[in-house]
């Protein structure tokens, strides 16, 4: 598992409940997939260059845990799920960093990409074995 992330909750980040709002959690995680391919030394730029390959985001799933208010500090770590044969899956979990308590699960399948067929393409095979490795 990688941390991936640290932010805090703002006043801004939240609705007329009092919580952060469901709408903000995606560019949080969003950049958390983008950090992730970066520590991994594969980011989007690195794969169009050597691979002529980029990733698109298939499928995202947030599992709400509990309300993060302003203030609260979390950091969100992440970690490869599954290596398809064109895709590939990630887990990502934004706790509080302060008490531990998970807030939100994520996950994400991101789709190997070929932007001058735009359409899906294998993974190449370097990124898969940083991916396995990982």
């Amino acid at each position: 598992t990688f941390e991936v992330l640290r932010g805090v909750a703002h006043p801004w980040h939240c609705d007329h409940f009092g919580h952060v709002n469901v709408r903000h959690y995606a560019p949080f995680f969003d950049d958390s997939s983008y950090q992730l391919f970066a520590i991994l030394g594969i980011d989007y730029e690195r794969m169009l260059a050597e691979h002529g390959v980029h990733t698109v985001s298939a499928q995202a799933t947030t599992k709400f845990l509990k309300e993060l208010v302003p203030g609260d500090p979390f950091v969100i770590r992440g970690r490869i799920a599954r290596v398809g044969t064109k895709s590939v899956t990630f887990h990502f979990v934004m706790s509080h960093v302060a008490t531990g308590e998970a807030h939100a699960e994520y996950e994400l399948v991101d789709v190997f990409f070929d932007p001058k067929t735009r359409a899906s393409a294998p993974m190449p095979d370097a990124v898969r074995a940083i991916l396995e490795a990982a």
